[in-house]
């Protein structure tokens, strides 16, 4: 028993050493939000976009430089997938962060003449009471913009 029990007791300390150690080094008071440095954001939505259609994804035939270029410089999602099988629940779960039964987007058109963006008769439009990654993003300070479909 005695031979386990010192490798047990070692790693005890170690792990003792490292959150006192990193506690220690905690600053007492939070960085001031003018001292933090935000990342810019460019999230991409495209419909009907295969995972080899960008050059960065490996597409050899298809030029595709400026998303290449900022796929280098930035963050790639390689396990993204969507949150609906067309494309208006899609944008709904990606933009409220909501599970596809949350949503109250289920669907490309409404039923019973329900009147969405535009005076578009049969759209579902996102609810006033939903919110947005844009709408949270813009409560810590980011400006947002939107291109394209809702």
């Amino acid at each position: 028993m005695k031979p386990a029990f010192f490798p047990s007791v070692a790693a005890l300390m170690l792990i003792l050493t490292l959150f006192s150690w990193g506690y220690h080094n905690i600053p007492d008071e939070p960085l001031p939000v003018s001292q933090t440095v935000k990342p810019n954001i460019i999230f991409i939505m495209a419909d009907d976009l295969g995972f080899g259609d960008l050059g960065a994804y490996g597409q050899k035939t298809i030029q595709t430089p400026h998303l290449d270029k900022m796929a280098a410089e930035g963050m790639r999602f390689t396990q993204c997938y969507t949150g609906s099988t067309v494309c208006a629940p899609s944008r709904s779960v990606l933009m409220t962060g909501q599970h596809t039964g949350h949503t109250t987007v289920r669907g490309n058109m409404g039923v019973g003449g329900v009147v969405g963006l535009g005076g578009a008769v049969g759209r579902i439009p996102l609810q006033d009471s939903d919110t947005t990654i844009a709408e949270v993003l813009k409560s810590t300070g980011y400006v947002t913009g939107m291109a394209g479909k809702w």
